[in-house]
């Protein structure tokens, strides 16, 4: 009988219930007959039958799972295509570790504002938060956690919210809100401003980008979120972003932010919406150091002089492949097999590898994030390299901790979703059962063995979610909404559009031919550069593809030389 029931569980037993007559009798009090049920017109394994009969001395019980919640219908538009990494619908265990994930953004979730703690049951989030909160929400949608109903009111709710902020300065996003009222704060939680992040910002507008992509009847309430934004101080002319943070006597300061890593994802969110962030999305300036044989990039600007730390750390090259697949912002060809921004996926095989590495010289399992932990100093930045050591665990202050190096559970489910090996397989059985089924995932588990880090947040399980919902459908922004877009039109022609240097989306401009056989530049990484992708080149960036964290060994393509553009110079015959 139990080989029956595993069956009815997978969902290959049809046919249809009744009670016998002998079934009631034994019902009856004090009745001794063997309780019995049969199923009439079934089959079993492709067996067909005219009926199957249970009986029981004992009291039966047989339970039906409700097979909806598990088998999700995709559209034409969202059909998962081969992409790197894990392929293919989530097994049981996974698809209940994405209820358990979801389960901290059902039991965070404040009603009045349709916002969600960012860690735990304090009231207060960022905008970085918030977006992994979207992230939680779509997965939780395409993997059939909730219905259309209960994500459009979450979707809604929240929406509403983010286009009433109150803002920094009347400009954007401060970077703290209470989540219960909706209102700015300091990091206290008290009413108050701190200023403005662009990494936040930019995260968020990815998310937004996602959500009206993949859910076009909301493209009204997603456009009007930015729209009433001032990126006049977050964008700077030669494409640099910059953040801001307010001073002792009142006044802002604004300082360009971004390292390499999360300095180029964060620029793609600006870029998704038309923004010229090239300066930002460059690698450059750029070091390497070797660790266990591995080039490991970092940003080289002198964190004594800029006044900025250059963590190396996991997060924003998942964040890249999770969410993008390693792609330009104008790529629209959805081949998940090829990275078009080919550095980026070059980059993040480094950073996977180095980490199998020191596990296999040290035996040490390694998924380096930043990432909460319980007491103080609260938060760490748990690094690759940083400040000139590696495998650098830095409090915020710059206090070495190294007693709080972790496995980082979103860290380890997400090189887990991009990379199938053997050691991403030990990353997820490190920390694929560390959660608590109603409050969701722990932040990760202690690298000296003082056990989990008891702590839940928003960040944590919404990237999680994402990188299951990657396994079964690829990069999770899909740019398919060929609609006309409210962003791009509203208030063209007029001042209100430069007043907040919002793109001109509906200006093209005309280029003059004034010149003969322009120079070509030369790419940023150069071809040979790539160890780990086979780079592709192309008009503009390099592209990447076959990647794979061992080296190739072919040698890199050479590019075919062509004659440029000729043209006339102005005036000439």
């Amino acid at each position: 009988m139990s080989n029956f029931m595993n069956s009815a569980r997978a969902g290959i037993v049809s046919g249809l219930v009744a009670i016998t007559p002998v079934a009631a009798l034994a019902q009856e009090e004090g009745s001794t007959l063997p309780r019995s049920m049969t199923i009439d017109n079934i089959s079993i394994n492709g067996t067909e039958y005219n009926s199957v009969t249970i009986r029981s001395e004992a009291p039966l019980h047989i339970e039906f799972d409700d097979m909806s919640t598990a088998r999700c219908e995709h559209d034409s538009d969202t059909m998962s295509k081969p992409h790197f990494g894990r392929n293919g619908e989530l097994s049981e265990r996974e698809y209940k570790m994405a209820r358990i994930a979801w389960s901290y953004f059902e039991k965070r979730f404040q009603p009045e504002t349709g916002l969600v703690n960012a860690v735990g049951s304090y009231p207060s989030t960022t905008l970085w938060d918030t977006a992994s909160y979207i992230s939680a929400l779509v997965a939780a949608r395409e993997l059939c956690l909730i219905d259309k109903r209960t994500f459009d009111t979450r979707a809604t709710k929240l929406l509403n919210t983010l286009r009433n902020l109150n803002l920094y300065q009347g400009e954007a996003p401060n970077k703290v809100y209470n989540t219960e009222t909706g209102e700015k704060v300091n990091y206290a939680n008290e009413a108050g401003e701190v200023g403005m992040s662009a990494l936040d910002i930019g995260r968020m507008l990815v998310w937004l980008r996602i959500l009206k992509e993949r859910y076009p009847y909301l493209a009204n309430s997603v456009d009007n979120v930015p729209m009433r934004w001032n990126f006049c101080n977050l964008v700077s002319d030669d494409g640099r972003m910059f953040g801001a943070f307010k001073r002792g006597d009142g006044s802002t300061q604004y300082v360009q932010e971004g390292r390499l890593g999360y300095e180029e994802y964060a620029a793609k969110g600006f870029a998704l919406w038309g923004f010229d962030v090239d300066r930002s999305m460059s690698p450059e300036p750029l070091k390497y150091t070797t660790i266990y044989d591995v080039k490991v990039p970092y940003d080289g600007r002198d964190p004594r002089i800029f006044k900025n730390q250059n963590y190396v750390l996991t997060e924003g090259y998942i964040l890249d492949g999770l969410e993008m697949g390693w792609d330009l912002p104008t790529d629209k060809s959805h081949d998940g097999m090829t990275a078009s921004h080919g550095w980026r996926a070059e980059f993040a095989n480094r950073i996977y590898l180095v980490q199998q590495r020191r596990y296999e010289q040290t035996g040490i399992i390694t998924a380096r994030s930043e990432h909460q932990v319980n007491g103080k100093p609260y938060f760490v930045y748990d690094s690759i390299f940083a400040d000139g050591y590696p495998w650098n665990t830095l409090d915020p202050t710059g206090e070495y901790q190294p007693d709080r190096a972790a496995i980082a559970a979103k860290a380890a489910i997400g090189l887990w979703a991009l990379w199938e090996t053997d050691y991403t397989d030990i990353l997820f059985e490190s920390v694929a059962d560390l959660y608590d089924p109603d409050a969701g995932f722990y932040e990760g588990l202690y690298e000296n063995g003082n056990g989990f880090i008891p702590l839940q947040s928003s960040n944590n399980n919404g990237i999680i979610l994402a990188a299951l919902l990657y396994k079964v459908e690829g990069p999770i922004l899909q740019q398919v909404n060929e609609a006309t877009q409210y962003w791009e039109t509203a208030y063209s022609g007029t001042d209100l559009r430069d007043n907040k240097c919002h793109p001109r989306m509906m200006e093209e401009v005309v280029p003059c031919c004034a010149c003969e056989n322009p120079t070509q530049l030369d790419p940023v990484i150069p071809l040979d550069e790539f160890l780990y992708c086979r780079p592709v080149p192309t008009n503009g960036e390099t592209a990447a593809t076959d990647c794979r964290p061992e080296e190739h060994n072919l040698p890199a393509p050479t590019p075919r030389k062509v004659l440029g553009n000729v043209c006339p110079k102005p005036g000439s015959e």
